[in-house]
């Protein structure tokens, strides 16, 4: 069983749970625009993402947007407190599975060898 974390109107996640019906892999979809995810969730998806830098999507209109100060928070902290404000910046799909694997973004290949697929 796979979580999928995202946005609803994301082109990139859409893509992903076609792809996941039609492996037949079961998964929950959560828009975590509507579901903002707690800090605890947020420190574990950075974590395994190889940091805070690394959970961002640097290229998004909203980062680009920001102020320069918000671009390098300074503590863990200051980034949960961005990614609960700006939820959109989190690069996406966030893939969490029943085994606790967390992964970020989707293609074709990759996911063929997250869920062990051979076609």
């Amino acid at each position: 069983m796979a979580t999928i974390f995202g946005l609803k109107n994301c082109d990139t996640c859409k893509k992903a749970l076609k792809w996941l019906d039609r492996f037949g892999i079961k998964h929950d979809f959560v828009d975590y625009r509507d579901n903002r995810q707690p800090p605890e969730a947020l420190t574990a998806w950075a974590v395994k993402a190889g940091g805070w830098d690394a959970l961002i999507n640097k290229s998004s209109t909203t980062w680009r947007q920001l102020p320069d100060a918000r671009k390098a928070p300074g503590s863990e902290a200051e980034w949960k407190l961005l990614l609960r404000e700006h939820p959109q910046l989190i690069r996406r799909p966030v893939v969490v599975t029943d085994d606790g694997e967390v992964t970020q973004g989707f293609t074709d290949n990759g996911f063929k060898k997250r869920f062990g697929i051979d076609k």
